[in-house]
């Protein structure tokens, strides 16, 4: 992998990890397009970790972004702040859903969904459920909700969790469906879009370590082991690419984090949904000229 292709996927993660638009989808066809997926035995696989662990530079950015509500948390589990404690109650019982299906299931959805045509169905859907919550809430602005987010119920924070599953199909988005959810159970546009982020620095952290120190399967010996991830893309790729690939991650999501929160207070999740279906046409369109390979 080029320095310059590890400057796109970065960029790519930081811009969209946290907009409703799927990142795993982005880089999966990024990376098909520059071919880094392909060649020699390991290569998807060292491809897959890496998209994964450049996940760090957007876990960095929202950890810098929103410090204070970290800090709210930590001093809330040693019972310094009932509030933060209550947050981080929540953060959890959001994340319990996603691991214990994420570890039942990971493998089998590796090997079934990330393909062009499941992505491309995740995006137009996507951006139909998008569409719907919008056409939702201008129907029932009472029930639009305005909880702040230390209001949120550990069940509450369940069911936004049960919602995060769904994204595990590629394409979906994590950032969708939590928002959706936070929507869903009352929580304003601001505190479903700070839950989300918040949520996601765990969700992330906890794929990535997985990703990265999880046994690597059906290759060789050398890598069929733990740190197999890891030891699997350091071997392809070197130390660069990952460097470069985290600062970038870490400074486009940190720009996308502001600009998502500022968008979101004078328009809404519309554009989105027509972004997915748009993008989903389109890639559906080329793969099924066969201009793009499936």
């Amino acid at each position: 992998m080029e320095p310059w292709q590890a400057i796109i996927l970065g960029l790519i993660e930081g811009i969209t990890e946290y907009l409703p638009v799927s990142s795993t989808g982005h880089l999966l066809v990024a990376q098909h397009l520059m071919g880094i997926d392909a060649g020699k035995a390991g290569a998807k696989a060292a491809a897959d970790t890496f998209a994964i662990c450049i996940q760090g530079g957007a876990i960095l950015a929202v950890l810098g972004l929103y410090y204070q509500r970290v800090l709210q948390m930590i001093r809330g589990v040693f019972g310094r702040d009932e509030e933060g404690l209550q947050l981080a109650i929540s953060i959890i019982a959001g994340f319990l859903p996603s691991a214990v299906l994420g570890l039942l299931f990971n493998d089998w959805i590796e090997a079934k969904l990330f393909g062009m045509w499941p992505v491309i169905f995740a995006w137009v859907v996507g951006g139909i459920l998008i569409l719907t919550a919008v056409w939702w809430r201008r129907r029932n602005p009472a029930k639009s909700g305005g909880m702040d987010l230390v209001e949120l119920s550990w069940k509450m924070a369940l069911i936004i969790g049960l919602l995060q599953c769904v994204a595990m199909w590629p394409g979906t988005s994590r950032s969708l469906m939590t928002i959706v959810g936070g929507l869903l159970v009352g929580l304003s546009v601001r505190a479903a879009v700070e839950y989300s982020f918040l949520l996601g620095v765990l969700t992330l952290t906890a794929a990535t370590a997985k990703k990265a120190l999880w046994k690597v399967q059906g290759l060789d010996a050398s890598v069929d082991v733990w740190f197999g991830g890891a030891k699997l893309m350091w071997e392809t790729y070197g130390p660069l690419p990952l460097v470069v690939g985290v600062v970038a991650a870490m400074i486009s999501a940190a720009i996308a984090v502001k600009w998502l929160v500022s968008y979101l207070q004078s328009h809404g999740l519309e554009v989105f949904g027509w972004y997915r279906i748009v993008l989903g046409v389109v890639l559906g369109g080329l793969v099924a000229a066969g201009v793009i390979s499936s």
